[in-house]
């Protein structure tokens, strides 16, 4: 796993020991922030399930502005930490020990706007409609934003979260990427 494009090009990522992390592909990535392209610079980023952080960094190495990521495993917490270091991004990096849920509620407390938010939550289980849902709520995702989920190819997402609507999917082996923005807000200035 190696930082795909950027300031930080070519070097190799940490990734945490054990099966509890599924690191993103360096194609499904490198495919992901071709999407995004204008999106990431000058972009304050959320990478939720980080495991390595490796997205996060590499949307850090690609101009973002700074990111923030959310793990609750500890081993992951460490590698996100030392890829940080590893590329110089530890000062725009903060990295919060803690569950993704969580996370968002007191992010959106604290008033914090994201122009990107990526989640790779465990596949198979309901965590991408949970997650959407406490983000809608939460309000962190800033007008114009993306909400991009990686899941299983075989789970079927969901088309609407509150405000949320999926706008584009693309595929990659047994990867989906799922692309989310918010709709009609009421004419609320966020």
């Amino acid at each position: 796993m190696r930082v795909i494009a950027g300031q930080a090009r070519g070097l190799r990522l940490a990734a945490p020991r054990g099966r509890q992390v599924r690191p993103t592909s360096d194609r499904v990535r490198e495919s992901l922030f071709n999407i995004l392209g204008a999106r990431v610079p000058g972009a304050d980023v959320l990478d939720l399930f980080a495991g390595s952080g490796s997205v996060g960094v590499e949307a850090l190495s690609r101009g973002a502005r700074a990111a923030v990521f959310v793990e609750l495993d500890p081993h992951a917490v460490a590698a996100i930490r030392r890829n940080l270091a590893h590329t110089g991004q530890a000062a725009a990096g903060e990295v919060r020990l803690q569950h993704s849920l969580v996370a968002v509620r007191q992010l959106g407390r604290q008033g914090r706007r994201f122009s990107v938010i990526f989640m790779d939550p465990p596949y198979g289980r309901n965590w991408p409609r949970l997650t959407l849902k406490v983000i809608a709520g939460s309000r962190i995702l800033a007008p114009g934003g993306v909400a991009v989920v990686e899941h299983g190819r075989r789970e079927v997402p969901p088309q609407q979260v509150e405000d949320l609507q999926l706008t584009r999917q693309n595929n990659y082996g047994d990867t989906t990427l799922s692309f989310y923005e918010a709709g009609d807000r009421g004419g609320e200035d966020l």
